[in-house]
């Protein structure tokens, strides 16, 4: 899986429709018309997001790896 920032993430899914609800700290809430789910990205500069906290979050934001 490729490194990616919590800034260059929350693009991916802006642009895959998700919208900022809320900033709370260092970490954006994103949501989804007609979805329950809530995604909170911690967004600390330009370091990368671990391994474990991005497979997840892709995995709720129905990412692919290829997508990333």
């Amino acid at each position: 899986m490729k490194s990616v920032s919590g800034r260059e993430f929350a693009r991916i899914i802006e642009r895959r429709g998700w919208t900022l609800l809320r900033v709370s700290g260092s970490h954006h809430i994103f949501g989804k018309s007609g979805s329950v789910v809530r995604l909170s990205v911690p967004i600390h500069g330009s370091k990368p997001l671990k391994t474990g906290l991005l497979r997840h979050l892709a995995k709720l934001a129905e990412l692919s790896d290829e997508d990333l």
